[in-house]
């Protein structure tokens, strides 16, 4: 009898022990991202936050999900905000990359610090440019012709404003309509097209799509700290308000694996700075990462 009592006891544990697991729901990283705004991430999930979140759901031992969206206006309402269809949670939890201390989400300690950047095509009249500011000691008659490329409302214009370069500016649209449309095309079809003399973007965008390029040599020039411009920003990831123990875990991911966050951004070209807004010094071993 105690024998066959043993048994049943025994079957109704790994019962329940069987119910238990079923329950249990699957752990899921779900990750807000545009999808079509390499470097950073697209829908193939060949950018460096593409990268950056499967480290983050490995060392979690998490599935790994996607909510795409443009990173434009209604980003965060129609991802980080939004509830899930059909089910109890939202749409995404994380953003991989957002300015730090930007409104709409409770960012955590940065993991990135990069600048703007000018990029030239090697043997077009530029060589001697080694740093934004050379621009200003060239021939006034080779100014004067000069189409330099930047977004609207970014510090390159300002800067090209305040320099008496208004005449050679050539504005792009911060956001297009057309979600085909990404930031990189400023230098991957139009700087090389001859369409302009020089662009200034933001660092992974100069730093990647200046690897990238084979059908010519561009030359990336990074703005340095300055204190009348902000070139340089800080980049951190993205959390609900209101969530501190999930917004600690993602710190405490970003503490513990730095070192490879770093090794993703140097293989995707990306200018790093220090928190003394230095060029960021890596170890050899550090310049190896994944594409």
């Amino acid at each position: 009898m105690r024998t066959i009592g043993f048994a049943i006891a025994l079957t109704l544990s790994c019962i329940a022990m069987s119910v238990a697991a079923e329950e249990e729901p699957e752990k899921v990283l779900r990750v807000c991202a545009d999808p079509n705004n390499l470097p950073l991430s697209n829908q193939k999930q060949e950018g460096y936050e593409n990268k950056i979140a499967e480290l983050l759901a490995q060392k979690l031992g998490w599935k790994l999900e996607y909510t795409w969206f443009p990173q434009r206006l209604g980003f965060i309402r129609s991802t980080l905000r939004a509830k899930a269809a059909n089910a109890d949670h939202y749409k995404c939890d994380l953003v991989i990359g957002w300015p730090t201390g930007a409104e709409l989400a409770s960012t955590t300690k940065p993991y990135l610090r990069s600048t703007f950047a000018m990029v030239y095509v090697r043997g077009k009249g530029l060589d001697s440019v080694k740093a934004p500011e050379d621009i200003l000691n060239l021939p006034p008659e080779q100014v004067a012709k000069l189409r330099l490329g930047a977004f609207a409302q970014s510090s390159p214009v300002d800067w090209l404003v305040r320099n008496g370069l208004t005449n050679q500016l050539v504005p792009y649209q911060t956001m297009s309509g057309d979600p085909a449309n990404y930031p990189g095309e400023i230098v991957e079809r139009d700087l090389v097209d001859g369409k302009l003399d020089a662009a200034f973007v933001w660092g992974p965008i100069a730093g990647y799509f200046g690897k990238k390029v084979t059908a010519a040599e561009v030359v990336v020039v990074p703005f340095k700290p300055q204190p009348t411009f902000q070139f340089d920003y800080s980049i951190s990831m993205g959390v609900r308000y209101g969530e501190k123990e999930w917004k600690d875990k993602i710190e405490k991911l970003i503490d513990e694996n730095r070192a490879q966050i770093q090794q993703i951004l140097a293989a995707y070209g990306v200018p790093q700075l220090d928190e003394s807004g230095n060029p960021l010094q890596l170890s050899q071993s550090a310049t190896g990462g994944t594409r």
